[in-house]
């Protein structure tokens, strides 16, 4: 008898019908893998320390059979059902079905936890009396304070069980369990209110702190809609105010939530010396979550909402998704992308990026009521479409896709610039390169029907190059090896490609007579690509590593340095080229070399005409420009100059 396959195979009572040999699954599939056949689950757990089980729908069932047989190993569910089996060329999706096998295979990496502590107090925001029927509700869930806008009409309550009181919110920061709202306006209610509550004078900057905020305001809301601990409903909407009402008397207690982004500061191209570089992420970030930390960004992680438009647009990596990380979706697609090429060598498929609430939904809908996903459509679930950057889509081309495709809301919870950016640039590659002009687009669709739409098209014949280089960790290492394996596999690849403004790559351009080689862009360079010598002043430049962020042409006093977005093969191959190089200037005094020629040269010629430098005092003033530190010292010391002595 030979072994049972690590990989369990199921024709969910004959619904589909997956190649079982084709796919590493055993001679024959099961056809009732959760029920009948339960018992061959079983004996796998006994065989295998790791097991792919094609199902994804009973997942809780085997992993609780699994936990009562003690079951240490490595347990992995992947859907070909919906995503391949049930679909009109379902009976030819055997690469695709191979494909999905292998990317559920690849490691999932871990990531981090921050954890959100709620006391349940709670600033309820008004201007009806629907603020005090809300808090009324929740008075035995929450520690209940109410603040209404100046002018709302409130019944005084027949007794004082929690506050009442009178405000505007001027500005407000924080999160769940660490609000602060700056309050103008404040007042309390006189305690003779007859008819309605009349408040006292108020004042302004008054500081409330609270674990939750529920606004029923009404108005411009606070907060992005994803900020942890705001809840916010239209007091005209009784459907909504029940939701809310529901919501907020469950929200004490500690809350965890995925840290998304890890952040390197070291690598942020932000600031230098107070000139303002990248700021990429501070325009895209939808929920305030990036705030400017001097030279670098901070990303607050409890306010975070995972969207991953930073990830995406960071051009150093300093920025980098962990949900997952750009290695792990690099991995799943090399993985995915070769069992398809093992099964299929004639035609190559199309990568749909997906999250799992919107668009799972919508791939389950369409499997389930139309024509199914076609057999060339290979689905590949992430936490977040906007999170997909340009080394996913790069990569996805270079192991040989025929196009990718990014599946989105219709009108998504925040814009979706940095995706767009990110599509943009992939095409622009692309064009030069000989793909087709659609290599790669956007789906924003609630409709199934018009996703099958988008979709059903004929699979492209397969390229004659396809990369299989291993993904490295980081995310700018991945950027320039996929963008670089995406051209040298591409139908014509090109040495040189100019890009659009904001790519994160690019030359920078000297003009080598007005540079005086002071050397002050390669300190303000976050990016490591303009370097000097430690031998003679020279200014040298590495293009593979410039992120374009405009900080040197900022920082250069003589406007010598300017910045072109383009992709050069030739020169990221090379070593770090010279952009100029000249002889140190040699003290007058000592021999001592120090500066350079033109630097010397072009501070002596603009101090010519200052009164400082006129006459004989002048001279030898002049003269001092022409020594070394320790000389002009002497020198000072010994003629005993007056700095400020008007000549």
């Amino acid at each position: 008898m030979p072994e049972p396959k690590p990989r369990l195979i199921c024709t969910c009572e004959g619904t589909m019908r997956p190649d079982a040999p084709q796919l590493g699954g055993g001679d024959r599939p099961a056809s009732q893998l959760c029920r009948a056949q339960l018992d061959h689950f079983r004996d796998a757990l006994g065989a295998f320390a790791e097991i792919t089980v094609a199902c994804t729908q009973e997942a809780p069932l085997f992993a609780e059979v699994a936990e009562d047989a003690g079951y240490t190993g490595s347990l992995r569910f992947a859907n070909i059902r919906e995503t391949a089996g049930w679909s009109d060329e379902g009976t030819r999706a055997t690469p695709k079905m191979a494909a999905l096998l292998a990317m559920a295979e690849t490691r999932a990496t871990p990531f981090e936890i921050v954890s959100m502590e709620s006391r349940g107090v709670a600033l309820i925001l008004g201007r009806d009396q629907t603020a005090v029927d809300v808090a009324q509700a929740l008075s035995e869930s929450l520690d209940i304070t109410v603040l209404v806008l100046p002018g709302s009409e409130i019944t005084p309550p027949r007794q004082t069980t929690w506050p009442v009181l009178q405000g505007r919110i001027r500005k407000g920061q924080g999160h769940l369990g660490a609000f602060e709202l700056t309050v103008d306006a404040y007042a309390a209610p006189a305690p003779s209110s007859r008819a309605r509550l009349e408040f006292d004078a108020g004042r302004d900057g008054a500081v409330s702190r609270c674990d939750l905020v529920i606004d029923l305001t009404g108005a411009q809301p606070l907060f992005h809609s994803t900020r942890p601990g705001y809840l916010r409903a239209d007091p005209r909407d009784p459907a909504a105010v029940a939701r809310l009402i529901t919501e907020a008397a469950q929200m004490t207690g500690t809350f965890d939530k995925p840290k998304f982004i890890s952040f390197a500061p070291e690598l942020c191209a932000h600031s230098r010396n107070t000139l303002t570089g990248c700021t990429r992420c501070l325009t895209l970030c939808p929920t305030g979550a990036i705030t400017s930390a001097g030279d670098t960004v901070a990303i607050d992680p409890h306010i975070c909402a995972g969207c991953g438009q930073c990830a995406a647009a960071c051009p150093t990596g300093a920025a980098a998704y962990a949900l997952p990380t750009v290695e792990n979706i690099a991995e799943r697609l090399r993985a995915g992308l070769a069992a398809w090429f093992e099964q299929e060598r004639r035609s190559a498929p199309v990568i749909l990026f997906h999250d799992d609430a919107h668009g799972g939904a919508l791939i389950d809908a369409l499997a389930r009521f139309g024509r199914g996903l076609p057999a060339h459509v290979i689905p590949m679930q992430v936490n977040e479409p906007s999170q997909i950057g340009p080394e996913h889509l790069a990569a996805a081309l270079a192991y040989g896709a025929a196009g990718v495709r990014v599946l989105a809301k219709a009108r998504p919870a925040h814009a979706l610039d940095g995706l767009e950016a990110s599509l943009d640039l992939i095409r622009a590659i692309g064009t030069a390169t000989g793909y087709a002009e659609d290599i790669c687009a956007l789906i924003q669709t609630d409709d199934p029907d018009a996703l099958g739409a988008a979709l059903w098209h004929p699979a492209t014949g397969a390229r004659a190059q396809r990369a299989s280089f291993l993904p490295p960790a980081d995310k700018r290492g991945l950027l320039l090896l996929a963008v670089e394996e995406m051209i040298r596999t591409a139908p014509a690849p090109a040495e040189t490609i100019p890009l659009p403004a904001g790519a994160p790559f690019g030359r920078v351009d000297l003009d080598v007579d007005a540079c005086t080689t002071c050397l002050a862009c390669v300190g303000a360079c976050p990016a490591g690509a303009l370097s000097d010598t430690p031998d003679k002043p020279a200014l040298r430049f590495s293009e593979s590593a410039c992120v374009q962020c405009g900080i040197c042409a900022a920082t250069c006093p003589e406007g010598a340095i300017t910045i072109a977005p383009q992709i050069d093969l030739a020169a990221w191959a090379m070593p770090k080229r010279v952009l100029k190089e000249e002889e140190p200037f040699a003290c007058t005094s000592c021999g001592k070399l120090f500066g350079t020629k033109s630097g010397i040269e072009r501070v002596i010629q603009r101090l010519e005409g200052h009164w400082m430098f006129a006459g004989r005092e002048g001279a030898a003033r002049r003269a001092l420009l022409t020594l070394c530190d320790d000389c002009r010292t002497q020198e000072v010391v010994k003629a005993g100059f007056d700095p400020h002595e008007k000549v």
